[in-house]
């Protein structure tokens, strides 16, 4: 899989939070967005029906989605990657293999396990983990040089935090769907 070709620079994660503004989220990303499906507070069936009416438009936008979950999730759902702790990734190189990360021990382990990229997350404060201590600019960077795999700054991340940080692959819940 060419990453170059595919991977998007910004990323939209969703949740119980952001579940009442998704559609409106998704319309307003910039064409060829990613998307992460979480939403992991719906029963497996309910969770189903829910990314079925975000499909449509997902497909208008050009987005490329990935599923919290497992290869035979997102082989049943047709979608091309998953999102995970690196363990779970599983080792198809058909499927985009992206995994959360929070500091060095968990980014040699998303290299060793060869995910395909990382989120590496909280850069700045989030009301996902309010009690987490941000890693900041400087922390993201220098652990951002550990990875072996495309980074994607999360948490707490804005259209404008992005610029500051220099940093061009970022992903949010609210900071894309306010």
């Amino acid at each position: 899989m060419d990453l170059a070709q595919i991977l998007p620079d910004v990323w939209l994660l969703s949740d119980a939070r952001n579940d009442g503004r998704l559609e409106s989220a998704i319309a307003a990303l910039p064409p060829g967005s990613g998307f992460v499906y979480r939403h992991y507070h719906l029963d497996p069936a309910t969770r189903r029906r829910r990314f079925e009416t975000l499909r449509p438009l997902l497909s208008l936008g050009g987005h490329l989605a990935v599923l919290s979950g497992n290869e035979d999730e997102a082989d049943a759902w047709g979608l091309v990657g998953i999102y995970g702790h690196a363990d779970l990734l599983g080792s198809r190189a058909d499927l985009l293999r992206i995994a959360p990360v929070h500091d060095a021990a968990e980014i040699d382990h998303a290299n060793a396990f060869a995910a395909d990229a990382v989120m590496l997350s909280p850069v700045y404060r989030t009301r996902s983990h309010p009690h987490v201590r941000p890693l900041g600019p400087e922390r993201f960077h220098a652990l951002a040089t550990l990875a072996e795999l495309p980074v994607i700054a999360l948490g707490g991340m804005t259209a404008s935090r992005a610029k500051e940080l220099g940093w061009t692959r970022w992903a949010a819940v609210d900071g894309l769907s306010a």
